[in-house]
């Protein structure tokens, strides 16, 4: 009779679940960490350690944690957990950038007519409202940091910092005050700074337009053809402008019997013709270069003037006529070419974007410029002076909050000369910054070589007073002992002070003459942001400045990563980071930007796909993905990381299982040794290669900030090293083995270390699950938290076991494809019925045991025989199967107690 011999194997044991359960057991472990204070035994615990500072670009306190958000603050906490693991001491002070158009515009939009000071209180309450509700998620997803003492950008102490700098700024002569072109939101009625500016694709009329030309030989008999995309700015026309080297031609032109004599860049006729229909008759009339026809005049379309032919650089023969319609008040090449040539700066545009008397077009005026253009395209065709028009498609610079189209416009504003820093800016980015990946490098280069003037005044209210004053005769003061002495006003009492305290007060209190007025503008929030390397990194006691790394999103090389670099130039003559990382925009299937703001339709939140699949699945997608281009995004992509993470979890669990009766006296940690102890055998010497070889890969890759290799390295190692091969493998001695037999503590021995390395890797990445399997294990030492671990570092153990496990590989393989072939043949039902005779051409089945070899191909009948080539055969064999192991023995039956 057969017996029941269950109860004298020895079968995993752990209480570590096998479903994660994420969304319940995550939040038990965040109140755990945080009412054992870890964040701060961390630190404590890399007291004079080497320090390493990643600085947090602070995001908008204005809305919930999308997705792209989620993905950069779990990057940077793949970072400081891996930095602190490498041994380092690396603190983590996250920061808000709670200033400007991003939260004012929202304020403003959901009540009109509110004071200045009243839109100010309504942003700060905003503003912190969405602090506490962003650090709640930051925290759910993992992320360490001193979440109760961040920096923030409105913080009366933060603002005194920003105008210091600001302060110096001025004393170097950096900040000057004029009036011309700046990018204008008519939605937010306020100037721009290029880092403000999105772009979006869109369709616009396109024009081509007859200047009858006035002077000179072609006077009366011709007329100069030019192209705009903006009909709304012709009102605004002052002149005409050609490229002084190349070949302009006068061509006569017919359509539907009506003939035109024009003047236009010669290889561009065929273009023109072909947009307009107007097909050129004959040769052309005259040739010459554009420097010929400067100063000749030409008559504008519809209005009383006459306009003059300039000279110009930025001409281009890609598109239009070769002949620019140039209204310096609405464009900074225009407006450099009007200065240079002392025409007028004309900007008939209101702050609203709507057409003033100045357009002289009283039919038009107080009409928004872009409802505008069909009007004057009519207008332009009543007078006889369209020559064409045709929709065009193309990319435009939009608000980034108001998501209005944006246009240039002739404006009063402050500036800092970008000149005085651009040099020394471009040195610092080639020289002293290692950007990671390495176009970075040229992608900001571009646009520090190619910006203009920093715009830093903002017509709004909530953010830093910009500390301009006027005296009586209205002469603008800029003085930075007074902007000191603000800033000391302002760090004790905050910014509110400037719209609380009258002019005459404010005055009074700076020291400033009776009848000095202040203006009412703000700082440009990426002053704000910009300056943190000095307001946090260089006061902050755990931090310094320069940081060791900044990382942010792409769009940052134009945005904080500029702005700090600029400012810390102007301050420090060095760049404010050492390292610079770039991640791309999260993106769906289609390749569309997943964004909270906007039109897109799926859900973006973070907080919804925590709450579904859990923080650690979020974490593990950040892993899986080479962050430095746009990162794929997708429930399916979840689904497919669900499979990746239930493998993981399960060798966890099944590593606690087996060590679930392995002796550590008083829950001590005995170490690891190169040496190997009685009863291992090859298979656990090569686990021990491989996982010398994970840690060290691992180190490497966290190192080197390329955490989809360690996603992958951890993949590979779970799912085939240990898996499919080790654990399955030694599952014979595991179960079947005396408890304490020499070779089932090696194993065990072998299995602990695994785990106790295997929990140090994982955690930077799943950090919560890294941490749960810690807890409920009993052999790896008396600390309460994987994450006061260092990474395992790799021993130098070389016993060639990987070398000959390679080899007994392959020869695994042509086994499996021989016990293969026996089971379509009906010969054997699986394998242990199978009796293998195995021609070895490898003289390492000669160094292994049998019984090892036998457990490393899971076979219980084994023939090895020398062979030149190998080669397998299978035959049933003739053992009856043993009840308690399931191998078939020959020794089966030779008990009278345990006769099966």
């Amino acid at each position: 009779m057969s017996q029941n011999y269950k109860d004298t194997l020895n079968l995993p044991q752990t209480e570590f679940p096998m479903k994660a359960n994420l969304a319940v057991r995550e939040p038990e472990m965040l109140r755990a960490w945080e009412e054992t204070f870890l964040y701060q035994q961390i630190q404590k615990s890399r007291e004079g350690r080497d320090l390493f500072v990643l600085h947090d670009g602070p995001p908008f306190a204005n809305g919930d944690v999308h997705m792209g958000t989620a993905l950069n603050k779990i990057l940077k906490d793949f970072v400081v957990k891996s930095q602190t693991m490498l041994g380092n001491r690396a603190p983590y002070v996250p920061g808000w950038d709670c200033h400007g158009l991003p939260i004012e515009y929202k304020v403003v939009r959901e009540s009109r007519e509110l004071s200045p000071l009243e839109v100010r209180k309504r942003s700060e309450a905003f503003a912190r409202k969405f602090i506490d509700i962003q650090r709640e998620q930051f925290k759910r997803l993992g992320v360490f940091g001193d979440w109760e003492n961040p920096y923030l950008t409105m913080d009366p102490k933060y603002e005194a910092e920003i105008l210091r700098a600001f302060a110096v700024f001025v004393e170097q002569g950096l900040v000057y005050q004029a009036k011309k072109p700046v990018f204008w939101s008519t939605g937010a009625q306020t100037a721009l700074a290029e880092a403000e500016v999105e772009y979006q694709e869109r369709d616009d009329t396109t024009v081509y337009v007859r200047f009858p030309i006035t002077s000179g030989e072609w006077k009366d008999k011709a007329s100069i053809a030019i192209w705009t995309t903006t009909p709304w700015t012709l009102p605004a026309n002052l002149a005409i402008a050609v490229d002084p080297d190349e070949t302009y031609v006068v061509q006569k032109f017919a359509r539907d019997g009506v003939s035109e004599t024009l003047l236009l860049a010669g290889k561009l006729v065929p273009q023109f013709s072909a947009n307009t229909n107007l097909q050129p008759v004959g040769e052309p009339l005259a040739s010459f270069p554009g420097a010929k026809l400067e100063k000749i005049k030409a008559r504008h379309p519809f209005l009383d003037r006459d306009v003059t032919v300039l000279t110009a650089d930025f001409v281009t023969m890609d598109s239009g006529t070769g002949a620019v319609h140039i209204a310096p008040g609405h464009g900074e090449d225009d407006y450099r070419l009007g200065r240079a040539h002392g025409l007028p700066i004309l900007s008939p545009v209101d702050d609203h974007g709507r057409l003033t008397d100045e357009a002289g077009l009283p039919n038009l005026t107080g009409k928004y410029v872009f409802d505008a253009n069909a009007d004057i395209v009519n207008l332009l065709r009543e007078r006889g002076m369209l020559l064409g028009a045709q929709k065009f498609h193309h990319s435009y610079p939009y608000c980034w909050r108001s998501k209005t189209p944006i246009i240039f416009r002739n404006v009063e504003q402050f500036f800092i000369r970008i000149d005085e820093l651009r040099g020394r800016a471009l040195n610092a980015i080639h020289t002293e910054v290692k950007w990671i990946p390495a176009w970075g490098e040229n992608r900001i280069a571009g646009t520090v070589e190619s910006r203009p003037d920093w715009v830093i005044s903002r017509q709004r209210s909530w953010g830093v007073p910009l500390p301009v004053f006027y005296s009586e005769d209205g002469k603008a003061i800029l003085d930075a002992k007074i902007i000191r002495k603000l800033a000391d006003l302002v760090g004790d009492r905050g910014s509110n002070i400037w719209f609380e305290l009258s002019d005459a007060e404010i005055a009074r209190d700076l020291g400033l003459p009776p009848g000095t007025t202040k203006r009412n503008d703000t700082i440009d929030v990426w002053i704000d942001s910009g300056v943190s390397h000095k307001a946090v990194c260089a006061l902050h006691p755990e931090l310094r400045d320069p940081a060791d790394m900044y990382l942010e999103a792409t769009d940052q090389h134009r945005g904080w990563f500029q702005s700090s670099l600029m400012t810390s130039i102007a301050l420090n003559n060095r760049a404010p980071y050492k390292i610079c990382v770039t991640h791309g925009f999260v993106v769906d299937l289609d390749g569309k930007k997943i964004s909270k703001s906007g039109t897109y339709a799926k859900p973006t939140a973070a907080d919804h796909f925590v709450g579904r699949y859990g923080a650690d699945l979020l974490r593990l997608w950040a892993s899986s993905i080479d962050y430095t281009a746009d990162v794929p995004f997708s429930e399916e992509m979840f689904t497919r990381l669900g499979d990746t993470y239930r493998r993981m979890r399960n060798t966890l669990r099944i590593l606690l299982g087996n060590l679930h009766d392995f002796p550590v006296a008083g829950g001590a940690d005995p170490g690891r040794t190169a040496s190997p102890m009685p009863g291992t055998t090859l298979i656990d010497r090569w686990i021990l290669e491989r996982l010398d070889q994970v840690a060290r890969d691992c180190r490497l890759a966290y190192e080197a900030f390329e955490f989809h290799k360690v996603y992958h390295i951890l993949n590979q190692f779970c799912a085939v090293d240990l898996s499919s091969l080790y654990i399955d493998i030694t599952k014979d001695r595991m179960y079947c083995d005396a408890p304490d037999s020499p070779r089932r503590r090696a194993t065990q021995t072998v299995m602990r270390e695994i785990f106790n390395a295997l929990c140090r890797l994982l955690a930077p990445v799943l950090a919560f699950t890294a941490e749960e399997a810690w807890r409920h294990s009993t052999v790896v030492g008396t600390s309460t938290s994987v994450h006061l671990q260092e990474f395992p570092q790799p021993l130098d153990r070389h016993d060639n076991a990987n070398a000959q496990v390679t080899e007994l590989l392959r020869l695994r393989g042509i086994i499996a494809q021989a016990i293969e072939r026996a089971r379509q043949e009906k010969l054997i039902g699986n394998t242990l019925e199978a009796r293998v005779v195995l021609h070895s051409d490898s003289d390492v089945t000669e160094k292994v045991p049998q019984e090892e070899l036998e457990e490393f191909f899971i076979v219980s009948d084994l023939t090895i025989r020398k062979a030149k080539e190998a080669s397998a055969s299978v035959t049933k064999t003739p053992y009856t199967k043993c009840a308690r192991c399931w191998r078939h023995r020959s020794t089966v039956g030779a008990s009278a107690v345990h006769p099966d």
